[in-house]
């Protein structure tokens, strides 16, 4: 099952940076190295069994843009699932950034009216803090705005915090068939467990893809830190030669468990009732991963979902 993915924005906006922390294992100092993006890159990069986003990297210098609205117009615009248009919240071209955005939005409702629409204001990590929510709020509404009538979803992203992951997880988790079943399984799972809370990361990547709360965290960013923490300390382990497998990290309050779980995906589950041996949990873990495997493999040969 094959998604066409847009990743589109200006010369400079930081695509190219985050496709390659996200989908190459790239650590952010590392992006400093890339070069601009030449035409249009394609790449396939398979998620979940069967699912595979065949992500067509833009690059966006005026030359190419004026390109894909004109001789490459269908090409570039037919059969999308998803437009991802990246802002430079930097850009001192901000109405030419609108512009292109503006013919995009033209060319997605000509060509694949039931694409879904992402926009991200990027580098925010440039902004200081007590300016960053005011800043995207407006650009959120400007951008809200001007889609319509198609519906934007924004988020405000930097490679140097958990933002990126954020953002990300959140479009995968629209592209994977199945969902609520995978999500009322893994309610089932963590009740079973008796676990405060279960993550569900793909295992590429480590975006999460699904999860299941049954006790309040006041940390509403916890997963895209677990996700940027664990994917760094993959990408420490490999450089090293080891590879990484699982996890448990435990105190006197709570017990977190990573571990391997499907052929394609990791499991952490939390708990803090500290009188459940971990034996016991990941016994648990390894009883459940039958069902989860049958799980994806019925969800990867499913129809595609229809988008709204």
């Amino acid at each position: 099952m094959k998604k066409k993915v847009l990743l589109m924005g200006k010369s400079g906006s930081g695509k190219t940076s985050m496709r390659s922390i996200i989908f190459a294992n790239y650590i952010a100092r590392d992006t400093r190295r890339l070069g601009a993006t030449i035409d249009v890159e394609h790449s396939h990069v398979r998620f979940l069994g069967n699912l595979v986003l065949n992500l067509w990297d833009c690059g966006g210098q005026e030359a190419f843009m004026e390109n894909y609205f004109a001789s490459q117009r269908d090409n570039i615009f037919r059969n999308v699932e998803v437009l991802i248009y990246v802002f430079d919240v930097e850009s001192r071209e901000l109405e030419k950034d609108m512009h292109y955005y503006q013919s995009c939005l033209e060319a997605i409702l000509q060509n694949s009216p039931v694409a879904r629409v992402f926009c991200l204001i990027h580098k925010m990590d440039l902004v200081t803090e007590d300016q960053r929510e005011i800043i995207f709020k407006e650009r959120e509404a400007d951008l809200k705005r001007l889609s319509m009538p198609l519906e934007c979803t924004c988020f405000r992203t930097s490679i140097w915090d958990e933002t990126l992951y954020r953002a990300w997880s959140s479009i995968v988790y629209m592209l994977i068939p199945n969902v609520k079943e995978l999500e009322n399984s893994l309610q089932q799972f963590a009740n079973i467990v008796d676990a405060d809370e279960v993550l569900l990361f793909e295992r590429a990547t480590f975006l999460v893809i699904s999860h299941c709360q049954r006790k309040h965290h006041r940390d509403v960013h916890r997963f895209e830190k677990v996700s940027n923490i664990i994917k760094q300390f993959k990408l420490s382990c490999s450089k090293l030669a080891a590879q990484f497998q699982s996890m448990e990290v435990r105190n006197s309050a709570f017990a977190a468990y990573i571990d391997m779980f499907t052929s394609n995906t990791y499991v952490m589950v939390c708990m803090s009732d500290p009188q459940i041996p971990s034996e016991v949990t990941l016994i648990n873990i390894r009883n459940a991963r039958k069902h989860f495997e049958k799980l994806e493999k019925v969800s990867s040969s499913a129809p595609a979902i229809g988008h709204r």
